[in-house]
């Protein structure tokens, strides 16, 4: 597999969270603590699970929960992308920004600046306090084995991690993906973001330019244009949301628009030249060339799984770009590992590498024959309206040969929602033709997120 290089380009722990004030440091202590001794390993271990994601916590947790002897590897932070990189802080920023645009509304205006910095202390407050759950001593103390630094097989059934060999009956791969730089001229010579760093940042950025439209570059793009920021948001494709329904995000592109993103998609970038402090960056549009300047630049365009330096050709675990290779149990080529969550799905979300943990815990243990693909798997971008989805589109019915009826209503019919001024958004549900079995739902609200469960 070819290398697939990162954004971020600083392993040192405690410069992947600056700043370091007390609330970063209490984030450390828990989920990379520097005193930690690892363990001494004894005897063989039911379960060895590599990555301390979601995806790994759930396999550990359950794993342990029901008496298995269990060790629990992580290579960084505990927590994963998850608590530190992703739907913690995402979310906190989100929430503020939903705050300095309510105040906007009702002509209270924040003072920007300010506000951002408050935002983030709170932003870091908040993931420092959810931290505790994630440590490495609650984990020790709901009886696993934690070990933190790199893990690499170095058999069919044994994995070495700082000198120490864990043997296992049943391994689970969670290393989970990171984030990848798209192959744009100048890009790799131009410091730039991903959602690895982006919660790092102290001061507003008066421009940022973000390269990808899909939910992070979405939901990134709302929230810094309400905290203050100018943003430009750039995709090839021919919408933003690549994978939803058109008139769903025609209607989140339209509301983007309003507040002043400038939304530039069938765009391809060309060059990109400057510094920490300015970026530069030439757009190719409808024969055109265009100019888009910023201050910071946040590049949310692609993933790529973890699987580099784990030592999987030794374990005889096979594995490409898209991660590794799994079947439908999530048992890889060596029957002893299964794989899970992002460095093994093509649906990289946290609910999902959730219950793929749940699924390798039955078939790993409990010699069970759970399928990944019984899951019925709905998503939500967290933008405002949120964007939620579950089955399957109109087009791709028509692909499979089946015929659908849609029901939809608008939310500007409904009283409540003309109460609370939320009238933004549909709920369309597709059904089969012919019966009453629902295929799909496309729901498009400020609290979607919540709606399509019922779905």
């Amino acid at each position: 597999m070819s290398e697939v290089k990162s954004g971020w380009r600083n392993d040192a722990v405690d410069d992947r969270i600056p700043p370091l004030d007390e609330h970063n440091r209490t984030l450390l202590r828990n989920v990379h603590p520097e005193d930690w001794q690892n363990p001494d390993p004894t005897g063989v271990y039911d379960m060895v699970v590599l990555g301390a994601g979601t995806a790994g916590l759930v396999a550990a947790t359950g794993a342990a929960g029901l008496g298995a002897r269990v060790a629990l590897v992580e290579r960084k932070l505990m927590g994963g992308d998850c608590l530190n990189y992703g739907c913690v802080p995402s979310k906190a920023l989100i929430h503020s920004a939903k705050v300095a645009h309510l105040r906007k509304l009702y002509g209270n205006p924040v003072d920007r600046k300010k506000f951002f910095r408050e935002a983030m202390t709170s932003l870091r407050r908040k993931r420092a306090d959810i931290s505790s759950h994630d440590s490495a001593r609650r984990l020790k103390g709901l009886g696993m084995d934690v070990f933190l630094g790199d893990a690499r097989f170095t058999g069919r059934d044994s994995v070495e991690v700082g000198g120490k060999t864990l043997r296992f009956r049943k391994a689970c791969i969670a290393t989970g993906a990171r984030a990848s730089t798209p192959p744009i001229p100048g890009l790799e010579t131009v410091p730039f973001l991903t959602n690895e760093n982006l919660f790092n940042l102290t001061e507003l950025p008066e421009r940022l330019t973000i390269i990808g439209a899909g939910p992070i570059g979405a939901e990134m793009a709302q929230a810094f244009q309400r905290l203050g920021s100018q943003v430009t948001l750039i995709d090839t494709g021919p919408q933003i949301l690549g994978r939803e329904d058109s008139q769903a995000v025609a209607m989140l592109a339209k509301k983007l628009s309003e507040e002043g993103v400038n939304i530039e998609v069938n765009a391809r970038i060309t060059s990109v030249v400057g510094d920490d402090k300015r970026q530069a960056l030439t757009l190719e549009k409808n024969g055109k060339e265009i100019t888009v300047e910023s201050n910071k630049l946040l590049v949310a365009a692609e993933r790529a799984p973890n699987v580099e330096g784990v030592g999987l050709e030794t374990a005889g675990v096979r594995f490409g770009r898209q991660g590794v290779e799994v079947n439908d149990n999530l048992r890889t080529s060596n029957s002893r590992i299964f794989a899970c969550g992002d460095v093994a799905s093509a649906h990289k979300f946290t609910h999902v590498a959730d219950f793929q943990a749940r699924i390798v815990i039955q078939n790993a243990l409990f010699l069970g024959r759970k399928k990944a693909s019984s899951l019925l798997i709905p998503w939500v971008t967290y933008t405002d309206p949120e964007v939620a989805h579950v089955g399957l589109y109109e087009r791709d019915a028509a692909e499979k040969g089946i015929g659908v009826q849609s029901f939809r209503l608008d939310f500007k019919d409904i009283d409540r929602s003309l109460l609370e001024e939320e009238t933004d958004g549909f709920a369309e549900v597709l059904v089969q033709k012919g019966s009453d079995k629902i295929v799909g739902a496309t729901l498009v609200h400020n609290r979607a997120g919540e709606m399509i469960s019922e779905v």
